[in-house]
């Protein structure tokens, strides 16, 4: 394995070695030099029961697919977490919170993949923008606490090193720390013969990022009453793949057809890279009113949102808030998916959705309105945990 050493300006030599998944588990303790760990972050939240309205059952005989029955069991992953919990109390949040010596302020740290998207990346040959992906999930998880992506560290391996390849997949990466303002400090090459099958490669990443001890976003504010704003989603981001290539594999569909409804091919569709949401996060939260911050990732809505809620509050989705894009509508109707597994598994054109007081609600609207960005209010904040959808 190969370290690659890239210099930041304003930093000194650093490299990463390590050896991506759907389910993850974030380790959201501080590890100070005592043995024991201190809890800097939202406490552990086991997964809440939902109530949803299933529009879309089994049409006949043909099976109504599933994110499970495509291989990924997300109650597999958050038991993994519940057991990691025991060793490691305090997890739980979407970034790991680290006191920065005695001063005022945290390290939050993040890591990720971009799972089986990187199997249309292959089918698709669309190399340059995946590194964007591994970027934006990583610093939009960390952003979730209020916290500025300082660096990041990538991770790729393959059986024989593609030269020409790698450049492409680190082009994106370059690009993607530029969207999120970090620098890319480091980063592994590991060329592992008979390992992965010829021409394919994967994936991971790490960020860091800091933010003042007392501005951190941790939704212990929240209360009922409170107003959820989601930021669109370029398509299905960097989650939920397994179950898009089983829709894809039923469909008939090649990657080159036009997806049906929309104005690209259907692989160009599901090859859009992630949407880095850091820069406009952090300027919404510098003018107050942000409570807590949910990055849709794998589970969905049913399983993100009520991590950043404290005990005893929930939200209701209205669903009619924002139009479903055309690819999720295809996913599925193609792939018979219930309503409550797209809403556990997708983003369903929602990639971030913020906690806000109702004031600083109309003044992100008031904004949206003015053409400044694209902001939906897709809910609320309501007495009972889960999440309900009308």
């Amino acid at each position: 394995m190969e370290a690659r050493l890239l210099q930041s300006p304003s930093s000194t030599y650093c490299f990463s070695s390590g050896s991506c998944s759907i389910n993850r588990y974030r380790f959201s303790s501080a590890i100070p030099s005592s043995p024991n760990p201190l809890s800097v972050s939202f406490p552990q939240k086991t997964r809440r029961t939902t109530n949803v309205v299933s529009m879309s059952k089994k049409d006949g005989d043909i099976e109504s697919l599933s994110y499970k029955g495509s291989g990924v069991d997300i109650d597999a992953g958050t038991e993994l977490v519940r057991r990691i919990a025991k060793m490691a109390p305090g997890i739980g949040g979407f970034g790991g919170l680290f006191p920065l010596g005695a001063g005022d302020s945290y390290l939050v740290a993040g890591t990720d993949g971009v799972g089986t998207k990187l199997k249309l990346a292959f089918e698709t040959g669309i190399h340059h923008t995946i590194g964007i992906d591994l970027v934006a999930m990583s610093v939009n998880d960390i952003v979730t606490s209020g916290a500025k992506p300082l660096f990041f560290l990538d991770y790729f391996a393959t059986s024989r090193l593609d030269v020409d390849l790698a450049e492409k997949v680190i082009k994106g990466i370059v690009d993607g720390c530029g969207q999120s303002d970090c620098a890319l400090l480091g980063g592994e090459t590991a060329e592992m013969p008979d390992f992965y099958a010829e021409g394919e490669y994967d994936l991971s990443g790490f960020a860091v990022g800091i933010v003042k001890k007392d501005s951190v976003i941790n939704g212990k504010n929240i209360v009922a009453g409170d107003v959820l704003i989601g930021l669109p989603s370029s398509g299905v981001h960097s989650n939920g793949f397994s179950l898009v290539r089983k829709v894809v594999a039923r469909s008939g569909l090649s990657l080159k057809d036009e997806l049906p409804g929309g104005s690209t091919t259907l692989g160009e569709a599901l090859m859009a890279p992630t949407v880095i949401y850091v820069k406009q996060v952090l300027d919404i939260i510098s003018r107050g009113g942000v409570k807590g911050i949910a990055h849709i990732t794998g589970g969905g809505f049913t399983d993100n949102i009520p991590r950043v809620f404290p005990d005893g509050l929930g939200a209701v989705i209205h669903t009619d808030a924002w139009e479903l894009p055309p690819l999720f509508k295809w996913i599925q109707q193609s792939g018979r998916i219930e309503d409550s597994e797209m809403r556990r598994t997708f983003n369903l054109g929602i990639g971030m959705v913020m906690v806000v007081s109702p004031e600083a609600a109309l003044r992100i609207l008031g904004e949206a309105k003015n053409g400044d960005y694209v902001a939906h209010r897709i809910g609320e904040v309501i007495n009972g945990e889960g999440v309900t959808y009308q």
